[in-house]
């Protein structure tokens, strides 16, 4: 996820692209640059770090000119740095970019057979290569766009300027957020609404394979063929400290929506259903690889621990790995028994934490391979990782993690699914089925959230009371856990997360008619299980929220408080949709008990110390 903005008018276009990307800057922080057409030419900054660089630069280097591109960036492709920095130039062309090019390794192996020379290590390049071969083929500058777009696969929000026409911007969109900002005698695009709301409120959200031409006083919005289309204005009626959040209250309930986008990202351009296949980029642990190791080890802290209890059900159920799963600060005061047939998987959404880090240095002195499973390119812990899978999830700005631990199950999901095609302990026909169902799960995370408003008059009811219990059984117990978590990180309330078979076993005495215990009864091999657990705090009196699939409602509806009914889906991938209203009651609760959201006492995004 990255922050685009574009300009052409009457006005310094430097200054307000840099207005715009401070108010881009939540969605990406690795690097930024712009570009300006000035005297016939073009010029461009870019810096690695936070926009105060480029600020820095520009101070030193100031460009002049009213046409001009600009990027904050959020790396997909290439490590965070300079060279990798958008705006990518080749020739007169500079393209800004934000989405993920499928089948850019095969268009770039076929540039460079051509004699092309690339710069950079983004899958972004490709595009101005592409738009630069068409002009330099004679093409004009719209044509040319066209070409390349008919060539690309995947998802792409991006503008391209030329030297030669300062005269217009192009935009085009597919999949990833792009909108244009009407304005008089100048117009805008930005990937966002924060980036023009102080230059206009009028603006037109773009379709997904369209484009448009942006001139100074109009804008052509046409298809992929080149055929022009309407689109409708609208008025923006928020203000700018409302835009940044994308119209949300908080930054949190903004990341909670932005899983469908961030789930569909962490598949994009990794699974081939009918060659039954995963395809992680720059992965070096082939099947032979995979079947060297007998165990695995996994790591992390708080949330992404629980990621990492997932994936230890899921690697041991389907790819049969015995899997152990510890506490980043306990891991290595344990004694672990490791060495070199043991891979060691950290889960860390900054890549930066402290006790991980540690757990790192513990498995390299054991002899362990290390792979890391993270948001953040080129953090310390995938530096020193000898294989990395991103989870692309985006910026997380709200302290409460939400898509990172979403799209850390898929990785682990599309991750068991490797591991298993090389151990043989899934057929082709099992995979492709596992596959369709994974690139379905975006659109029934979108269906999960259109209960919200229910999980909010859930919330209401309970909101008041002293405490929570969560429970669930098999892969959806380190869900309860999560949901725990969230609640009490958030909203202060003590919540515990429990196995359903364990209340027995002590806790069921703390159940009583002000007791609300939430339920993860989704369908799978231990149903028939946890609708006697959930007998056993019916008849304490407990406040059932029930959470079960469509048609089992009948099963508990005498018994529960509330239901709140998720989509079917494979019981391995079920844990995501149960997530997304526990992360809405953990909100909703907060919210209702007027505490601060986005930035909870006691807690920081990034832990860095031990």
């Amino acid at each position: 996820m990255c922050g685009i903005v574009g300009y052409i008018g009457g006005q310094e276009a430097c200054p307000i692209l840099m207005s715009g990307l401070k108010r881009l800057e939540y969605r990406g922080y690795d690097s930024a640059g712009v570009a300006v057409i000035q005297k016939g030419s073009l010029e461009i900054r870019r810096c690695k770090g936070k926009l105060s660089a480029l600020e820095w630069d520009l101070g030193q280097r100031p460009v002049s000119g009213v046409t001009g591109i600009g990027h904050t960036r959020w790396a997909t492709h290439g490590k965070p740095s300079e060279e990798n920095a958008h705006p990518h130039q080749v020739g007169d062309v500079a393209v800004v970019h934000n989405g993920i090019i499928e089948n850019y390794a095969a268009l770039k192996k076929e540039l460079m057979a051509a004699g092309r020379v690339f710069s950079s290590e983004t899958d972004t390049e490709v595009i101005a290569h592409l738009v630069d071969q068409g002009l330099k083929e004679g093409l004009d500058f719209e044509v040319a766009l066209q070409q390349t777009l008919s060539r690309l696969q995947g998802t792409y929000a991006m503008v391209v300027i030329n030297a030669a026409r300062p005269d217009v911007l192009l935009a085009a969109k597919s999949a990833s957020p792009l909108i244009l900002g009407l304005g008089e005698d100048e117009n805008l695009v930005a990937s966002d609404v924060p980036a023009i709301i102080a230059h206009t409120r009028r603006v037109i959200v773009l379709d997904d394979f369209d484009y448009a031409v942006i001139a100074r006083t109009s804008v052509q919005i046409k298809t992929r063929s080149g055929e022009p289309v309407s689109r409708p204005i609208r008025e923006v009626q928020w203000t700018p400290a409302m835009a940044e959040k994308g119209g949300y209250k908080h930054f949190m309930l903004k990341e909670i929506f932005e899983q469908p986008r961030a789930l569909a990202d962490t598949l994009a351009g990794r699974v081939a259903v009918n060659a039954a296949e995963v395809r992680f980029e720059n992965f070096g642990l082939t099947e032979e690889r995979l079947r060297f190791f007998t165990s695995a080890a996994i790591v992390g802290c708080g949330t992404a621990y629980h990621a990492g209890l997932v994936g230890k059900y899921m690697l041991e159920g389907l790819a049969r790995v015995p899997v152990s799963t510890d506490i980043a600060s306990e891991f290595r005061y344990r004694d672990p028994i490791l060495g070199p047939e043991t891979l060691l998987i950290l889960i860390s959404q900054s890549g930066e934490t402290a006790d991980t880090l540690a757990a790192l240095e513990e498995g390299r002195r054991r002899g362990c391979s290390v792979l890391s499973i993270c948001n953040v390119m080129d953090s310390t812990i995938t530096r020193k990782s000898d294989e990395v899978i991103y989870t692309r999830a985006g910026p997380e700005i709200g302290v409460a993690s939400t898509k990172a631990f979403t799209c850390q199950i898929l990785v682990l999901f599309l991750l068991t699914m490797l591991w298993a095609k090389a151990r043989g302990t899934l057929s082709g026909a099992q995979l492709k089925s596992r596959f369709q169902a994974a690139l379905h799960l975006p659109s029934l995370v979108e269906d999960m959230l259109k209960q919200a408003d229910q999980v909010h008059a859930v919330a209401r009811k309970f909101y008041k009371q002293p405490g929570f219990f969560f429970i669930g059984r098999g892969v959806n117990f380190p869900v309860a856990l999560e949901g725990a978590l969230k609640l009490k990180e958030i909203s202060y309330i003590h919540a515990e997360g429990h196995p359903a078979g364990e209340l027995k076993h002590g806790p069921i005495a703390l159940i009583d008619d002000r007791m609300p215990v939430v339920v993860l009864a989704a369908r799978n091999a231990m149903f028939e299980k946890v609708l006697s657990n959930l007998e056993e705090v019916a008849a304490r009196e407990g406040k059932i929220i029930a959470m079960v699939n469509p048609g089992d409602e009948k099963e508990i509806k005498d018994k529960a408080s509330d239901i709140i009914v998720v989509p079917q889906t494979l019981p391995e991938l079920t844990p995501i949709l149960l997530t997304i209203p526990l992360q809405l009651l953990a909100y909703h609760v907060a919210v209702l008990n007027g505490t601060d959201v986005d930035q909870p006492r006691n807690l920081a995004k990034s832990v860095t110390v031990e």
